[in-house]
């Protein structure tokens, strides 16, 4: 009866070893590489069907568990407001001067965590095939939103044509232009329609995403392309932007490191033939 209970005694012990082994960690999964684990989504607002420059991203992120999905806004008072509220995690639509204004103006608390592209502004026309046709009088369509409004003037001081308070700084309006010899007349519109409005006026700026969107390659098409310089304090570096609690998130960095990459710089060249140009280095 000794040696039976013995016997049994060893049994339970070893049977109880065994099941607190098995549930210590499963043996087919490893931290880090767990099939059950949850996938993380991830939204980014954008402006705009012209975001291919996304798509390496979205497929190299899929690979670690992470859904980077695009939602697009058809105007760019939106992507603001959605990411302030919380509706999208991201947005990447903008350049530095327009967050700016937005943040001063509106008072979001968000952050750019990281440059992306720069996209050359453009004016188009299908009256003219040189600004050197203008006619006194002329009607020329710029965007409404003062950062883009202003931007739209600085380039028409750069190709000569009028001058600008240069208190105004990077975002001068229709009221800061100080010389104009043309008396050209500008025609204040949502930067979306501006494309639409090209049948009626002598000549309009169209922003990146909207003339690649209405058929048009800037570098082919613009009777006259903004002169760009990369680096610096250039106001017009587009960015993605997060809320300012989230700036450090360690997801968002893996977004941004998905984005840097060679493949993103293929698709841009490719794709865009000078619309688009990218806002960082490889390392």
């Amino acid at each position: 009866m000794k040696k039976l209970s013995k016997i049994l005694c060893a049994c339970l012990l070893s049977l109880s070893l065994a099941a607190c082994s098995s549930n210590d960690k499963p043996s087919d999964q490893t931290e880090g590489n767990n099939p059950t684990d949850e996938r993380i989504t991830v939204k980014l607002g954008v402006v705009g069907t012209t975001n291919e420059w996304w798509d390496p991203a979205i497929a190299a992120l899929k690979e670690e568990g992470i859904d980077l999905q695009l939602v697009v806004f058809s105007e760019y008072v939106q992507p603001n407001r959605a990411l302030s509220e919380g509706e999208i995690d991201l947005n990447a639509f903008q350049h530095y001067a327009y967050l700016n204004k937005e943040i001063e103006e509106v008072g979001y608390d968000i952050t750019a965590i990281s440059d992306s592209i720069i996209a050359p502004f453009g004016i188009y026309s299908k009256k003219i095939a040189s600004l050197d046709e203008l006619k006194d009088g002329d009607q020329i369509a710029i965007p409404q939103d003062p950062t883009n409004g202003g931007r739209a003037l600085k380039v028409l001081e750069q190709a000569g044509l009028i001058k600008v308070d240069p208190a105004a700084g990077y975002t001068p309006e229709v009221k800061d232009v100080t010389e104009n010899k043309l008396n050209l007349q500008f025609v204040q519109v949502e930067a979306s329609q501006t494309a639409a409005l090209l049948d009626d006026v002598a000549a309009g700026f169209i922003n990146g995403a909207h003339a690649v969107d209405n058929g048009y390659t800037p570098n082919q098409d613009a009777i006259y392309i903004e002169q760009v310089v990369e680096g610096g304090d250039n106001p017009y570096i587009n960015v993605i932007v997060a809320r300012t609690a989230d700036k450090d998130n360690e997801t968002y960095k893996k977004v941004i490191e998905a984005f840097k990459t060679a493949e993103t710089v293929k698709v841009i060249e490719d794709v865009y033939k000078g619309a688009y140009k990218p806002a960082f280095t490889l390392e």
